[in-house]
């Protein structure tokens, strides 16, 4: 039976606004896909990114440009070799992973988990503003076990001491965005180990990794930017400690499970995160990071409107998807 593609771009608003060191922002632009084979359904999310070149328009020509492959059966496997790592290929994967599910009246976590999925403890994102607005944050979610700290601009020192103060009994992690340069540097990674940081997320541009393996690290050092695919984890050993994989950045969860059991071959701590998407986005991550190290799936907990069904929630604890959601 033929299999039908389509593709639609969505917009969820932002609670208040989201800042980072490349900028702002007051919602999540989305583009959804679902392939359809009979009365069956798969869905998937993907959230293009702008600092890899994406936009919401290519991403659904890339997309549609697959419609007669998907309509003669193209499997994921075929799709990792003909089709490039990014948010196109990640829309295109989770929703034949749905289906292939619904088709066959299983669920995926049946197929890619060792036990049974279980609720995970998700960080909280700080959004990045000034020393006395990211405190006033970080004393709204100081319950939190995990935050997420934005930072990247001048003065982060100052930013950092303000959300610990706030936050005392919360594990931080730092996450410049590329926003910290040669020059402060060591300055920044010695303000987050006086105030126990537990990770520093890709503090340099991606074109600087270099230099992460001539300085000092008290805190560990996690690669986002700078990690796609496993093809680029050899290139990270001695920068990095650990590596942060996003569906779409490796490309779908097929490639993301290769990618994190290589990386744990090599010893990197793992992180599992997201861009700022739905429920429908995070729920294939939150079966990859059954085991993770870190989890970062509060994009749901950003948005002033998720979907229905969505992800259930309690506190910071993030539930696994159920069947009417995906998977």
């Amino acid at each position: 039976m033929q299999r039908n593609l389509t593709t639609r771009i969505e917009s969820f608003p932002i609670t208040g606004l989201f800042r980072i060191s490349r900028g702002a922002r007051t919602e999540a632009r989305v583009v959804t896909c679902t392939i359809t084979e009979g009365g069956a359904a798969g869905r998937a999310e993907c959230v293009p990114y702008a600092r890899y070149g994406e936009s919401l328009e290519g991403v659904v020509e890339q997309i549609e440009a697959m419609s007669a492959k998907i309509a003669q059966g193209l499997d994921r496997q075929s799709l990792l070799r003909i089709m490039p790592a990014g948010a196109a290929r990640n829309a295109l994967d989770c929703a034949l992973w749905d289906l292939e599910a619904k088709l066959l009246g299983t669920q995926v976590a049946d197929v890619i988990c060792s036990t049974p999925p279980r609720p995970l403890t998700t960080a909280q994102t700080i959004s990045l503003g000034t020393p006395e607005e990211m405190a006033e944050q970080a004393r709204k979610h100081a319950h939190r076990p995990l935050l997420k700290v934005k930072v990247g601009a001048e003065d982060d020192d100052a930013r950092i001491k303000a959300v610990a103060a706030a936050a005392p009994d919360s594990r931080l992690i730092l996450d410049a965005n590329e926003g910290w340069t040669e020059e402060n540097l060591e300055r920044n990674l010695e303000a987050a180990a006086r105030l126990g940081v537990a990770l520093v997320e890709q503090p340099l541009p991606a074109g600087l990794d270099d230099l992460l393996a001539r300085t000092f690290h008290p805190v560990p050092i996690c690669a986002d930017e700078s990690l796609h695919t496993a093809e680029d984890l050899e290139q990270l050993r001695g920068r990095y400690e650990a590596v942060n994989i996003k569906l779409d950045k490796a490309g779908g969860l097929t490639e993301a499970l290769a990618l994190r059991d290589a990386a744990r071959s090599l010893g990197f701590t793992v992180m599992v995160g997201c861009m700022v998407g739905t429920s429908l986005a995070m729920a294939p991550a939150v079966l990859l990071a059954q085991d993770a190290d870190f989890v970062d799936l509060d994009g749901p907990l950003l948005l002033g409107r998720d979907r229905v069904p969505g992800l259930r929630y309690e506190g910071s604890l993030v539930f696994p998807p159920q069947p009417e959601l995906w998977g």
